[in-house]
């Protein structure tokens, strides 16, 4: 029996229920199938039309020639083409599949941004260049087997130099296992630098991490990561792409896929960056979505670190300085459930002196024993009030009375 049509499937769609048992029917989905190699993702405008006509009308539409020429000109000589079944068909092969907003298993609250932003952008310039625009995808690729939602759900985005430093990569990768011990994922870009460190330290920890690709599900890129990649799945963790499966990795699908790192995850953490990155253009989705933007800082002289100690100095950046796992989770968790501990400041058997036993403590010579009118000289106080303040300081092992006078107590092994 021939498998349906395009056209088929689209009337199908447009007849009956758009989901069934949570689960989008074909028509639908290869509706969002026909688009995300149609059209390149970005794009506000066709974003809109779609959500507001539908995928299925908009499909029908763009391959009458009936649709907007805004809408058109976006898709071009590919509106005659049809891959759609192909493109399901490969990524099954692979262990993949779309996933689509009529899902149970879209991200949709971590999405609500993206898609708050693509309504209220209005003529903001940004939102009408593809690489900086903030517009939810039409459908996700997702290769691996848990839900998408689910994984995404506690994720913090962990980003930086491909050109990173030893510094760099031993930070990413305690991020990444330590986020990945306290129950959060990592998501990132896999490439190589700190992506790659970042998803390591996540999989050294036994827990999922999440690859968001500027190619097919299908294909590893960089090639050098196709062990990694596959490590990732096998442990778990999702390999997430907009385009379809045997997409190519153009330069400028690596831009437009920043906003879908930003916009899957609850907070970025920007670990190096030149004065110049993708991570920088990361960073900026993160904050154009009002989601947390976390930044370590690293050593003045490094180049590296530019960019990060730039996106802490914009007076109107909101970006956050950290240094470990547990301030990232602060920051991103549930108010008033995921707070740091404060600093453990080591205790000392000066805290909690007077002023009055810290002088006579300062007199206190370090080989020879003076006497109590002595010290009482030298700390400007009375001898009385010397003596009086001498035994608490000789309990807390600070002075030492040697037959003939005070002096400090050598130091003990405990407090040495």
């Amino acid at each position: 029996m021939n498998a349906p049509t395009l056209d088929e499937d689209l009337e199908d769609a447009l007849a009956g229920p758009v989901t069934v048992g949570g689960v989008a029917v074909p028509g639908l989905r290869r509706a969002r199938a026909w688009l995300t190699r149609a059209a390149e993702p970005g794009s506000v405008d066709l974003w809109r039309w779609t959500d507001d006509v539908g995928p299925v009308a908009a499909v029908r539409a763009l391959r009458a020639g009936t649709a907007p020429e805004e809408a058109r000109a976006l898709v071009g000589a590919r509106a005659g083409e049809d891959a759609s079944l192909a493109d399901l068909r490969r990524a099954e092969r692979c262990g993949a599949r779309l996933v689509v907003p009529e899902d149970d298993e879209w991200p949709a609250l971590a999405l609500h941004a993206l898609t708050v932003a693509a309504h209220t952008g209005g003529n903001d310039p940004v939102q009408h260049d593809r690489t900086t625009a903030l517009v939810p995808p039409v459908g996700l690729w997702v290769r691996g087997d848990p839900p998408l939602d689910a994984t995404v759900d506690r994720s913090v985005a962990v980003v930086g130099a491909r050109a990173s430093t030893a510094y760099g990569e031993h930070v990413a990768a305690d991020l990444g296992a330590q986020l990945g011990e306290r129950g959060w994922t990592v998501v990132s870009g896999g490439a190589y630098g700190i992506d790659v460190a970042a998803h390591r330290g996540a999989l050294a920890a036994g827990a999922a991490t999440v690859v968001v690709l500027a190619c097919g599900v299908d294909r590893a890129y960089p090639a050098a990561h196709s062990a990694v990649f596959q490590r990732i799945v096998d442990a778990g963790g999702l390999l997430v792409s907009e385009w379809p499966p045997g997409a190519a990795p153009h330069r400028h699908r690596f831009l437009v896929r920043n906003r879908i790192i930003a916009g899957l995850t609850r907070g970025t953490v920007v670990v190096e960056a030149a004065a110049r990155s993708g991570a920088q253009a990361t960073a900026r989705r993160a904050r154009g979505l009002g989601k947390q933007l976390l930044v370590v800082p690293g050593p003045v002289t490094s180049a590296m670190s530019v960019g990060c100690h730039e996106l802490l100095r914009e007076a109107e950046g909101g970006a956050r300085l950290v240094g470990n796992a547990v301030q990232v989770i602060e920051a991103v968790g549930s108010l008033g459930e995921d707070l740091a501990a404060p600093v453990e400041r080591p205790a000392s058997p000066r805290d909690g002196l007077s002023d009055l036993a810290r002088r006579v403590l300062d007199a206190c010579p370090v080989r020879t024993g003076v006497s109590a009118e002595r010290l009482a000289a030298v700390a400007g106080c009375d001898p009385l009030e010397a003596l009086r303040v001498l035994p608490a300081l000789e309990l807390a092992d600070l002075v030492q009375w040697t037959g003939t006078g005070w002096r400090l107590a050598p130091p003990s092994r405990e407090r040495a």
